[in-house]
């Protein structure tokens, strides 16, 4: 089976995990300077079998679009030019920086530590994938 990858998009930098080849646990991957995510992408792609992309959908409280929801947007039809053939998902990305920072709070010693910024953005791809993968995958 091929994996899935999750991308928690952000201005400055993105979060990505991915799945076991089985699909059934999520690993945070790297975090990318948003400004080379589609040649990480790429050059990933090349090198491992990807079914399918789970993309953090930034919304408001009221559901409403977050302020950069027009970015997210935009990355994702990028994303669906450069891989046609794959599927992209969008999952709605409310909480996942606060589930993600309170999971590093507990697990991870050291403040310097949990004061990473990429940190929480990887760590919140892996939130995004693995709600995902219970959800749509093993329910």
């Amino acid at each position: 089976m091929a994996r899935i990858m999750a991308i928690d998009y952000g201005t400055k930098r993105t979060g990505i995990a991915v799945s076991d080849p089985l699909q059934i646990i999520a690993t945070g991957l790297d975090t990318v300077p948003t400004a080379k995510l589609l040649d990480f992408l790429r050059q990933y792609c090349q090198e491992e079998e990807v079914e399918s992309f789970v993309v953090g959908e930034p919304k408001n409280l009221d559901d409403s679009p977050a302020q950069i929801h027009h970015l997210v947007m935009g990355f994702v039809k990028q994303l669906g030019n450069l891989f046609p053939e794959k599927t992209v998902i969008l999952r709605d990305e409310r909480f996942t920086s606060k589930d993600a920072s309170r999971s590093i709070l507990q697990s991870v010693p050291g403040r310097q530590k949990r004061r990473d910024k990429g940190l929480i953005d990887k760590v919140s791809a892996i939130i995004i994938l693995q709600e995902y993968l219970e959800k749509y995958k093993y329910s």
